[in-house]
């Protein structure tokens, strides 16, 4: 986390009051404005405000002030912190904005339905609601279950795709691998798929089962049939 001067105005005022800094030095070092530090400098700005010594709460040293001092052009630094304060951690549901507290409802339902492995506490951090809530949906005792409609959160404004990327890959993690049954269709055998044979085998057989008696009788029959019509017409 960045460093930011604490009570700027305040600063500036005991270093008007304490030190030959320039206006500038003093400026850049509290993020102000020259003719602001000169309106503090001539008791036209920042009345009633008491001064603040930045060496008190360690963040200048008198060293660095000294070398401001004898060069005009030294830019003042901040001091290292002798204590990192780690960041607070945002715990808790997600905030979501008022105009899309209303989608909330489908955007559970779309998560509940196509990523079942999600955690209640999960869908939580994604949308920013809370467990009875879930349950209600996932029971579909909610009060307007009748007419709610999955809808995907990212599209919903709700959570970014990396965030809900993310929630998936945890939740991955400790889940078993999809039995056959659960994947459907699965693939044969190796003694189901020696017993194939060829297409054009097949038809071969079909071939060879024609009998030839029954093909010669057809043609027979087809050959004496003009000369009888003639025999009729004599």
């Amino acid at each position: 986390m960045a460093q930011t001067l604490l009570m700027p105005k305040a600063t500036a005022i005991w270093l008007v009051d304490n030190t030959a800094l320039s206006f500038d030095q003093i400026a850049q070092f509290c993020k102000l404005h020259p003719l602001e530090v000169k309106a503090i400098a001539d008791g036209e700005a920042a009345q009633g405000i008491k001064g603040l010594d930045p060496i008190s709460t360690g963040q200048l040293s008198r060293d660095e002030i000294a070398r401001a001092e004898a060069n005009p052009n030294h830019k003042l630094k901040l001091s290292e912190p002798k204590v990192r304060v780690p960041e607070s951690k945002r715990r808790g549901p997600r905030y979501t904005p008022v105009s899309k507290r209303q989608d909330r409802p489908n955007a559970i339902l779309w998560l509940v339905r196509n990523h079942p492995e999600l955690k209640d506490a999960q869908i939580s951090r994604l949308v920013g609601t809370t467990k009875s809530t879930i349950e209600q949906i996932r029971e579909r005792t909610h009060w307007n279950s009748a007419n709610l409609a999955p809808m995907d959160p990212v599209t919903l404004g709700l959570c970014s795709q990396i965030d809900l990327d993310m929630e998936v890959e945890k939740a991955s993690k400790g889940r078993p691998l999809p039995t056959a049954a659960e994947l459907g269709a699965t693939l044969q055998s190796a003694q189901e798929t020696e017993r194939l044979t060829p297409s054009y085998e097949r038809e071969e057989e079909k071939e060879k089962e024609i009998d030839a008696d029954a093909v010669f009788r057809k043609l027979s029959s087809l050959r004496s049939g003009p000369k009888d019509e003639d025999d009729d017409q004599y």
